[in-house]
């Protein structure tokens, strides 16, 4: 059997809507176009998502996609036991897909919940399995808040996140940083693919003219307009930008903030605005349906991405700026490692330095008093994510990792 037929075990999918699930449907669509067979299956944390809206389906289409789920069980609050019960249920699904659909290459995705059973489903089953690597686990629980670095809880982790890397046929990730940090755990590099964060470049038009009713019933007529759109995390550092907003007002009175989307940190922001003073310059929209999302981006004048630096953002390179790239907008990121592989600065965007309220304010500035320069910079954003940075260039590099698998 030439073909190879792949079954990707998922953390979760569609119709839940997150970078994750936007990049796994990249990567399918990619792997047919190359002409391989792909089956999908996905964690019991894919139900946990939908909040017991799930009806506890074993296979689900959607839209045109069709999915194997994995019932979620009754969990135990007892540390560790509902992570081993996870484990329990997804291998005994893995195993049952993977005979039913005949397939030839297992394909775990991020966390290492998912990479544990499927290695010990292919070692019985006689199968190879690659892992691709999202982020590490132990960091995401970092930025949950649910341990800290160095604790008890991420060595264990980090020990899980390891053994199953060494124990994988191939890696795969999406970037250089978090390459490095597997080669360094004693992973050889032969070992470790890079299949890049990438957009598909025929999705996205170039910004379109601001909808002069929706500025106005926001409040952002005759105002410039800094923007997030996207979810509320604390690493996100959206706190560094309404930090800004006192000195930036001083500067530009004019200026407004507008933050789209929802998440963890949302109550956090409104107070922090409340305490600085400056609730009348931040519009918090909620979050708005998928098909709008494109009006709110024609809103904004510059783009903002301040992360954090922490172990997360220096190693995983997000989505985000490559679709503002896409789109020809004008974006401006803290200079975490993360944005560094994507981002040049000057040329196709604004970095400043990670975590400094002040280098932040003095980017804006620069930033917005250099709009001449800014038709310049949405072309050469627009033509790195065409040559370098869509799904296709991505996708390719699958090809000969499975063919050294198949042979």
């Amino acid at each position: 059997m030439n073909t190879p037929r792949i079954l990707h075990v998922l953390d979760h999918s569609i119709p839940l809507h997150s970078g994750y699930t936007f990049r796994s449907l990249a990567l399918l669509r990619g792997q047919r176009a190359l002409g391989f067979e792909t089956f999908h299956l996905t964690s019991p944390k894919h139900e946990a998502g939908l909040k017991g809206q799930g009806d506890g389906v074993l296979e689900q289409d959607v839209d045109g996609w069709h999915f194997f789920r994995t019932p979620e069980q009754t969990r135990s609050v007892l540390p560790g036991l509902a992570e081993v019960q996870l484990m329990r249920s997804l291998e005994a699904r893995i195993e049952q897909v993977a005979r039913q659909v005949r397939a030839t290459v297992l394909h775990a995705h991020s966390p290492v919940l998912n990479a544990l059973p499927t290695l010990r489903v292919g070692r019985r089953l006689g199968l190879p399995v690659v892992y691709e690597v999202r982020a590490f686990w132990e960091d995401a629980a970092v930025d949950h808040g649910s341990t800290r670095e160095g604790s008890l809880r991420y060595r264990l982790t980090r020990q899980m996140e390891t053994r199953a890397l060494k124990k994988a046929n191939h890696v795969f990730t999406i970037c250089e940083g978090l390459r490095n940090d597997i080669v360094a755990r004693g992973v050889p590099a032969s070992k470790v693919t890079v299949i890049p964060n990438a957009v598909d470049i025929g999705a996205f038009e170039p910004g379109g003219v601001a909808d002069e009713a929706l500025k106005g019933k926001l409040g952002l007529s005759g105002c410039t307009v800094l923007g997030f759109i996207g979810s509320f995390y604390a690493y996100e550092g959206l706190d560094l930008l309404v930090a800004a907003l006192p000195t930036l007002r001083q500067l530009q009175p004019q200026l407004r903030l507008l933050l789209v989307g929802g998440g963890p940190q949302e109550a956090a922001l409104k107070a922090q605005a409340q305490a600085l003073g400056v609730t009348d310059a931040v519009v918090f929209t909620g979050r708005v349906p998928h098909s709008e999302v494109g009006r709110y981006y024609d809103l904004v004048d510059l783009l903002c991405y301040p992360r954090h630096s922490m172990r997360l953002t220096e190693l995983v390179t997000p989505l985000k700026p490559l679709e503002a790239m896409a789109q020809g907008r004008v974006l401006l990121a803290s200079d975490v490692g993360g944005h560094r592989e994507l981002i040049r600065d000057g040329q196709t965007g604004y970095l400043f330095k990670a975590d400094d309220v002040n280098a932040l304010v003095q980017r804006v500035s620069t930033a917005l008093d250099e709009r001449a320069a800014w038709p310049q910079l949405r072309e050469q954003g627009r033509n790195f994510v065409e040559t370098e940075r869509n799904w296709t260039v991505s996708t390719l590099r699958y090809a000969e990792p499975y063919a050294q698998l198949r042979a």
